[in-house]
């Protein structure tokens, strides 16, 4: 009985081995010819701007892929290369109430991706992604606004992730 562990062990040992895709514990499945990105500047062309949102979200972005794979940031052009531009940023009011009062508000973000591998220009894809955050319209959005855009790039930035190495 041992000896069979052992022997699946091995062998699943070597086939880990002889793949030619890493894997990160994040799920992602990055060709082993791929080792470096670039994220170039995303410039804000949303009607309404918010000052740091641009620099908030490249670095977002750039955190959020190096620190879920193996590939080294560059600046230039990487292996694979993200470029965009936020094309969306609003606040309207959600939930009127009977006395045409909002009881609460809507942040929302959308953000236009391109996506380039070099080494494989078949997977190259552009999408968009969004994300939104109510609050009570009681708040006043200069008090929210930091807190709830922080939480709308970590979720763009991981669904942007996901569709690039993980095949969500």
């Amino acid at each position: 009985m041992k000896i069979t562990n052992i022997i699946v062990a091995a062998l699943a040992v070597l086939i880990i081995s002889a793949c030619s895709v890493s894997m990160t514990m994040s799920g992602a499945s990055i060709p082993e010819n791929i080792s470096t990105f670039s994220v170039q500047y995303f410039d804000n062309r949303a009607p309404l701007i918010n000052p740091v949102l641009s620099q908030n979200f490249t670095e977002g972005l750039k955190d959020r892929i190096s620190n879920e794979s193996r590939l080294k940031l560059v600046n230039g052009t990487g292996n694979v290369d993200f470029s965009g531009e936020i094309t969306g940023y609003s606040v309207r009011p959600m939930a009127i109430q009977a006395d045409a009062v909002s009881a609460e508000t809507r942040l929302s973000m959308t953000i236009k991706v391109r996506y380039k591998n070099y080494k494989d220009p078949k997977v190259n894809w552009e999408s968009t992604f969004s994300a939104f955050r109510d609050f009570p319209s009681d708040q006043n959005i200069n008090a929210v606004e930091n807190d709830l855009t922080t939480e709308m790039i970590e979720e763009i930035t991981e669904n942007i992730f996901n569709k690039a190495f993980a095949d969500w």
